[in-house]
């Protein structure tokens, strides 16, 4: 082999190692070895996080107020001086809610205390353990802490607008001494959420969440998994979905992130095809939530009293099929109802509330 072809392949092997993959490396992937109990939590959200852009994408602090609004309901984000809390600070929030729903599972008492040893975060979340990365915890709590959302509750001809937290309050042990190593912190999440929990309003994500490197793609991820869910595809237009991002880019830079994405093609669960002309994502399912899932559709019996309730909530409809509607959305959002007719009921209503009389 001549001078002039060697030099040009250790050129294309040096570009090849320059050009970063897809996803993040698994950082600690013997883990499972030394905290089990963490390990074994399966990925939880609340599907409110999921739905609606709480959470900042950008690198910058960002200390602007944003408000969305959609078919009547609105919803006002205020960021601290220290900025809105990131989508990256959301993984504190996503451990806390697995743990939670682990001990749900395990039937142990939970409360909106949640006590975190730091390491088992910080390998939870595939991070790093130096001490940067223990000062970042801290910097999100803050974050985390700060941002306050106010929102609309409509009933009927009535409004009620309620202002919240994302967490309540943060208290953190340090280690005394020259390096002052971050210990353990407690997080208080607020009744929001702790109350979507517990009404088990969740989803369980990929493990390779942790692994995706852009905000985008953990934002695009998070609308695929509450939107498409185990359907076999779903479509949504390029501006919908950069409004639903809460991304800050112009629409000509979302598109080409959605062309990489589409051509890396290694968002979890779901493939993504972009089409150019139509400016039109389709998501499709990939199959694997079948090995995460572990949560089957409720086959209990509702009572007669619960069914002449949801059919006084839901006039004209019929009941039997807003019930094959209830267990179907079970299945499909992998919810297991603590109190099932309650749940039907509100089910109803909503049902009513959005699509008037048949």
């Amino acid at each position: 082999m001549d001078t002039k072809t060697t030099n040009l392949g250790l050129l294309s092997a040096v570009n090849e190692e320059k050009t970063p993959l897809p996803l993040m490396p698994d950082r600690h992937p013997q883990h499972d070895l030394f905290i089990c109990d963490v390990a074994d939590a399966v990925l939880k959200d609340v599907m409110v996080h999921m739905e609606h852009p709480f959470y900042s994408l950008s690198k910058k602090p960002e200390t602007n107020v944003r408000r969305y609004e959609h078919k009547g309901n609105w919803i006002e984000i205020t960021p601290s001086v220290k900025g809105l809390a990131t989508i990256y600070d959301k993984d504190i929030l996503i451990y806390c809610i697995s743990q939670i729903m682990a001990k749900l599972k395990r039937n142990q008492p939970v409360s909106p205390r949640v006590r975190i040893n730091s390491r088992d975060l910080l390998i939870f979340t595939n991070r790093g353990t130096s001490g940067r990365d223990y000062m970042a915890l801290i910097e999100a709590l803050d974050r985390l802490e700060g941002t306050r959302i106010r929102t609309n509750i409509r009933s009927g001809d009535e409004e009620q607008s309620d202002s919240f937290g994302l967490i309540d309050a943060s208290s953190i042990r340090r280690k005394h001494g020259l390096d002052g190593r971050l210990l353990w912190c407690e997080v208080k999440l607020s009744d929001w959420v702790f109350n979507a929990i517990r009404d088990q309003e969740v989803l369980t994500l990929h493990r390779d969440y942790f692994r995706l490197r852009k905000p985008i793609e953990r934002r695009v991820y998070e609308i695929a998994r509450k939107h498409c869910g185990q359907q076999d595809e779903w479509k949504i237009g390029l501006a919908n979905l950069l409004k639903k991002t809460g991304s800050q880019s112009p629409l000509k830079r979302f598109r080409q992130m959605l062309r990489d994405l589409a051509n890396f093609d290694h968002l979890p669960d779901y493939s993504v095809s972009f089409d150019t002309e139509m400016d039109m994502v389709t998501f499709r399912n990939r199959g694997t939530m079948l090995i995460t899932t572990s949560v089957v559709a409720w086959e209990g019996r509702l009572d007669p009293e619960a069914l002449h309730d949801a059919k006084t909530v839901a006039p004209g409809w019929d009941i039997y099929v807003l019930e094959w509607e209830w267990r179907s959305w079970l299945g499909e959002n992998e919810i297991e109802p603590k109190h099932p007719a309650r749940h039907f009921i509100k089910f109803c209503k909503s049902w009513y509330e959005k699509r008037g009389n048949p």
